[in-house]
C-alpha cells in the first residue's frame, strides 16, 4: 500500500501541498498541546517544532495521554517518539525548554501553556512573524479557542491577555480531564484547515462542556 493512502479519507479537507513546507510549532505539551501534536502529525504536517521543559508524571496520564513507560522523561522526548511511530518520516525539532524569544518558531503557532503571564510574553515576541495563532485554555469544563491571523484577530485577541492577577484561581492543571483536552485540541484543529483552505476561521469559541452550551466570534 502506498503510503499517502492513508490521507484518502481527509484528502478534502485538508489541503496538503500546503503542508509541505509548513513549520509548526507546539509551545507546551502537556494536556491540550500534546493531543494538538498527534492531530497535526495524523493530519500530515511535515515539520513540527515541540516546546516544554516539564517532565512526564504519573498524574499526566490519564490526564496528557503519556504512558506509564514515559514516567521521568522530558515530555518533548516522549512525545516526539510517538509521533515517529504515527509516521516515520515527519521532521521533529524538540526544545526542553520554556519559551524565549532567541529561539526561531514557525509560520503556525499553538499555545498551549498554562499562565496567561506565559501567554502575554510570547504573543510579545511572535505576532509580527507567525501567519496562524491558536491559544487553548481550559478550566475543568470550560474551554476558550482564540485564533490570530489578521489585524482584526490579532486585536481581539489582544484584548483576552489580562493581568494573571484577574486570572481564574488556579492552572488549568488543577481539573482536568483527557476528553475535555481532547475536545479542545479538536477545536484548535479544526482552525488550522480552515486556515490552511483559506476560510473565515473564528476568533473566539467559547465552550462549556457541562452545559453544552457554545458562543463563537467570527472575523469580519
Amino acid at each position: 500500500m502506498n503510503d499517502t493512502d492513508r490521507f484518502e479519507r481527509q484528502r478534502e479537507l485538508v489541503p496538503h501541498e500546503k503542508l509541505k513546507d509548513l513549520t509548526v510549532t507546539i509551545i507546551g505539551i502537556g494536556a491540550i498541546g500534546r493531543q494538538v501534536a498527534i492531530q497535526l502529525t495524523s493530519l500530515g504536517v511535515r515539520k513540527i517544532q515541540l516546546m516544554d521543559h516539564d517532565f512526564v508524571e504519573l498524574q499526566n496520564i490519564t490526564t496528557q495521554a503519556y504512558f506509564r513507560d514515559d514516567l521521568g522523561r522530558l515530555k518533548v522526548d516522549a512525545t516526539a517518539e510517538l509521533l515517529q511511530r504515527i509516521d516515520h518520516t515527519i521532521q521533529i525539532e524538540t526544545i526542553s525548554d520554556r519559551y524565549r524569544p532567541a529561539y526561531k518558531t514557525g509560520e503556525a503557532i499553538f499555545s498551549c501553556v498554562d499562565s496567561i503571564s506565559s501567554r502575554a510574553a510570547i504573543w510579545k515576541s511572535v505576532q509580527a512573524t507567525c501567519s496562524f495563532w491558536c491559544d487553548g485554555r481550559m478550566l475543568s469544563e470550560v474551554m476558550r479557542v482564540l485564533t490570530a491571523i489578521d489585524e482584526n484577530s490579532r486585536t481581539h485577541y489582544a484584548t483576552t491577555l489580562f493581568p494573571q492577577t484577574e486570572a481564574q484561581v488556579g492552572a488549568c492543571t488543577n481539573r482536568s480531564t483527557i476528553f475535555c483536552a481532547s475536545v479542545v485540541s479538536g477545536l484548535m484543529i479544526h482552525q488550522f484547515t480552515r486556515w490552511l483552505r483559506c476560510l473565515p476561521v473564528d476568533l473566539d469559541v467559547l465552550f462549556n462542556l457541562l452545559a453544552t452550551e457554545i458562543i463563537t466570534q467570527n472575523v469580519q
